[in-house]
C-alpha cells in the first residue's frame, strides 16, 4: 500500500495529518528514538508532542518516557478496533443529527413540499432503488411479495446479507410465488432458513417494501398491462401508515411457511417442502414439479402424510402439521 493511500486510511479512521505523517514515519524508522521521529515526520515542535500521544492514546505506538527513548508501532489490533468504533459513533451521530434537522423541516414545513411524500420512480432507477432500500434497513423489513419481478442480479444475495446484519424480515408470499418456477428453491427456502419469518396468503394485495419506519416501496407492475417498471417510494405520511397497517393485518392471517420448531423426529426436507406448498394452495401439478415427481408419486406421499398425522383429508392433514409445528 502507498503511503497516500495508508495516509488516507488513516484519516478515515478519524486521524489528523500530523498524526499519520508520523506514524508513516514510524513504520519507515522504527525502532528509532523519539527525536530522530519528530526531526523525520516534519511535523513542527509545537504540534509534535500532541500528535504523537493521539497515537499513544489510540494504541498505535508506544509511550516514551523521554525524548531520547526509542520508540516503534505497535501491534494495532486493539487500536484500530477502538478507532473504527469512534469513528461509527460519530458517524451515528451525524445521521441522527441530519435526519432530526430533516423531520423537524418537513413538520415545519410540509404543506410548502407535499409533493415529495410520494416520489416516483421509473426505468432502469428501479433495481437500484430496491438495492439501496434493502441496504440501508435498521431494524426490519415488511413485504408482500409476488411475481412479476424487477429484473435484479442475485435478489436472495441482498436479502441474506439483510438477514445477516441481524435485521428481521418479515414476507407474505402469494400463492404465485410458490408456483413461480424456480422461486421457492433458488429464492424463499434460503431466506427462510437463513431466518425469514415467512407466511403465504392465497395473493397479495399490492407489492410492497417497508423499511423500518421509514418509508415503503410500492411497484406499480401490472401484468396484463405489461407495466413491471414503475415503483412509488412513499415517505411517512397517512398513506404509510395505511399500508403499515394493510401489512399487519395481512400477516395476521397469512399461514406460516415454517414454524420455529418440529415434532420430534421432524420430517424429510422433501416432505416439509410439500407441506409448505399445500398450505400456499399450490396445485398438485406445481407441487410435483417443485418436488421433481409424478403426481401419483405424489398422491402416495399424500396418503402416508394424512395416516401419519391421523387426518382424514388434506385440510385436516395442514391443521395437524400446523399444531406440531410442521409448518
Amino acid at each position: 500500500m502507498t503511503n497516500a493511500r495508508l495516509g488516507e486510511a488513516l484519516r478515515l479512521l478519524g486521524l489528523d495529518a500530523a498524526a499519520a505523517r508520523i506514524y508513516l514515519t514510524l513504520l519507515d524508522l522504527a525502532p528509532a528514538p523519539l527525536g530522530a521521529v519528530a526531526a523525520a515526520s516534519g511535523v513542527g515542535e509545537p504540534d509534535f508532542p500532541a500528535a504523537y500521544q493521539v497515537l499513544v492514546d489510540t494504541g498505535l505506538a508506544s509511550a516514551p518516557r523521554a525524548d531520547g527513548d526509542v520508540v516503534a508501532p505497535v501491534p494495532p489490533a486493539a487500536g484500530l478496533e477502538l478507532l473504527a468504533r469512534h469513528r461509527a459513533a460519530e458517524v451515528e451521530e451525524s445521521r441522527i443529527a441530519v435526519s432530526g434537522a430533516f423531520d423537524s423541516f418537513r413538520r415545519q414545513r410540509l404543506a410548502a413540499y407535499n409533493d415529495d411524500l410520494v416520489e416516483v420512480v421509473t426505468g432502469d432507477a428501479v433495481g437500484p432503488r430496491i438495492r439501496r432500500a434493502w441496504a440501508s434497513a435498521r431494524e426490519q423489513i415488511r413485504q408482500f411479495e409476488s411475481p412479476p419481478y424487477v429484473p435484479l442480479t442475485d435478489p436472495t444475495r441482498d436479502a441474506l446479507a439483510t438477514l445477516a446484519r441481524g435485521v428481521t424480515q418479515r414476507v407474505v408470499y402469494s400463492r404465485e410465488s410458490l408456483e413461480y418456477p424456480g422461486r421457492l428453491q433458488e429464492v424463499i427456502e434460503p431466506c427462510v432458513r437463513a431466518g425469514e419469518q415467512a407466511r403465504v396468503l392465497p395473493s397479495v394485495p399490492v407489492k410492497l417494501v417497508i423499511i423500518d419506519d421509514a418509508y415503503a416501496l410500492v411497484s406499480l407492475s401490472i401484468e396484463e398491462a405489461d407495466v413491471h417498471n414503475t415503483m412509488l417510494v412513499v415517505q411517512p405520511c397517512g398513506l404509510f401508515s395505511a399500508l403499515v397497517a394493510l401489512f399487519e393485518q395481512s400477516w395476521r392471517n397469512a399461514v406460516p411457511f415454517q414454524g420455529r420448531t418440529t415434532r420430534p423426529g421432524g420430517l424429510p426436507p422433501a416432505d416439509r417442502r410439500l407441506l409448505w406448498l399445500l398450505a400456499g394452495g399450490a396445485a398438485d401439478e406445481v407441487i410435483a414439479r417443485e418436488l421433481g415427481i409424478s403426481r401419483r408419486t405424489l398422491y402416495r406421499r399424500l396418503q402416508t402424510l394424512m395416516a401419519r398425522l391421523g387426518a382424514a383429508n388434506r385440510f385436516q392433514m395442514a391443521l395437524q402439521a400446523q399444531r406440531h409445528g410442521w409448518l
